[in-house]
């Protein structure tokens, strides 16, 4: 019928970054001319006489016509969260272990397949986020988090699956039956950086060298062609560079802004990107420099998996460093620049890198496809429509077999990338 699409919202989440600004520009204007299509386009946006909020992707394609058949199936004066649900394998940290006894139990929405509240639903959420201000301090997961703030133990809307909402790519078989789809698996922007420009910085220490610095030898450190281990400790073995500043436990601060110094120093070549990584990272250069394609280094691009800090009362994001943190020439003499230091050696690396980001006003770009942990910290719908970059972490895992399944491009990996070639 005529009235449906006016009582649709439509909300693009995107990011401050030039490219994904373009990508939900493209968005937008596929919904618009489908709206159009169908004969009915109200631009402006007033939730007065609208009954669905529907969040988007920047890569999430939407045949409008089939959503709006989809959501008449749903009374609109109830409350309801729709999505394609996901759910843990088993009790992760990035969800804080919650559901241990039972961690399949709980759903949560794949927001690349989009997720939708019907407007009563969000009324009340409206009160419940002014009267009540978030408890958490940290955003790792929003999808999780979102979905138990809905839930609240009970007392609201579980998800409701929606088997119309999909993380299929168009032309896959079986996605006729689709209202959204999935665009690329991994951004395709003409061609990879070269190696030669990216700089990788990989961060170690002396208890370290023996055990996990291997496994970076044995994995991808053959992908990179310039690259240097930094320690608190100079092995010519390696080699590493000792970079003069205590090992810490934790943290890293001063360790890393050494090597921003260093990275904008005659003591290494001058490249377009810098990449941080821990000794314990997992990673694919090759998928890295292909989306890397996507970005100018000219702008201040800051780019990984992003968590945030204090978000509800004026805190910051940032870059997880385990999942390797990316910035671009011009974002590292930024923060240089700007004399922002940390306040202790140990003090968090990734944290205070954020915090100064944020008083530069450059924004943090996310990007799904790091990952501050391992394989099975993640659900398995989830990674299966994703080409991963990066994992993190060697704890009870064979971080060299985890390698192979999951970021290994050579025609032996398994797992849900055997398409890669192709879309590059």
């Amino acid at each position: 019928g005529q009235r449906e699409l006016q009582e649709v919202v439509f909300v693009i989440q995107s990011q401050r970054n030039s490219f994904h600004a373009q990508q939900a520009e493209i968005r937008r204007t596929s919904l618009l001319e489908q709206a159009e299509s169908l004969g009915q386009v109200r631009r402006n946006c007033t939730s007065t006489n609208s009954s669905w909020i529907v969040f988007l992707e920047e890569e999430t394609s939407v045949q409008v016509a089939k959503l709006l058949q989809v959501l008449d199936h749903f009374d609109r004066r109830k409350e309801w969260f729709l999505g394609k649900p996901l759910h843990d394998e088993e009790s992760t940290i990035i969800h804080h272990y919650a559901f241990a006894e039972n961690p399949s139990i709980f759903k949560y929405p794949d927001f690349t397949a989009s997720w939708a509240l019907s407007i009563p639903l969000v009324n009340r959420l409206t009160n419940k986020v002014k009267n009540e201000p978030l408890k958490s301090d940290f955003t790792i997961d929003l999808k999780h988090e979102i979905a138990l703030y809905i839930w609240e133990n009970g007392r609201g809307p579980q998800l409701t699956a929606v088997p119309e909402l999909c993380t299929l790519p168009q032309d896959a078989p079986g996605a006729e039956r689709c209202a959204t789809t999935l665009g690329r698996h991994l951004p395709s922007c003409g061609k990879p950086v070269q190696k030669e420009d990216v700089f990788v910085a990989v961060k170690t220490c002396r208890k370290f060298h023996a055990d996990r610095v291997p496994v970076v030898k044995r994995t991808w450190e053959k992908q990179a062609l310039l690259l240097e281990y930094y320690s608190d400790f100079a092995d010519p073995t390696i080699p590493t560079v000792n970079l003069g500043v205590p090992n810490t436990d934790r943290g890293h601060c001063g360790k890393t802004f050494a090597i921003l110094e260093r990275y904008v120093s005659d003591a290494v070549p001058k490249t377009n990107w810098l990449l941080i990584v821990d000794d314990d990272t997992l990673i694919s250069l090759p998928r890295l420099q292909a989306l890397l394609g996507c970005y100018d280094p000219k702008e201040p691009v800051c780019l990984g998996e992003r968590y945030g800090y204090g978000l509800s009362q004026g805190g910051y994001s940032y870059i997880t460093g385990g999942g390797g943190m990316v910035f671009s020439h011009e974002a590292v003499l930024r923060i240089l620049r700007s004399g922002c230091k940390c306040y202790s050696n140990d003090a968090p690396d990734d944290m205070v890198l954020g915090m100064c980001l944020n008083a530069l006003k450059v924004p943090v770009t996310h990007s799904p496809l790091f990952h501050q942990a391992r394989p099975e910290d993640y659900s398995r719908d989830f990674l299966s429509h994703q080409i991963p970059i990066s994992f993190h972490k060697h704890w009870n895992i064979d971080p060299i077999a985890v390698f192979h399944k999951w970021l290994r491009d050579d025609g032996e990996s398994t797992g849900p990338q055997n398409d890669f070639k192709e879309e590059l």
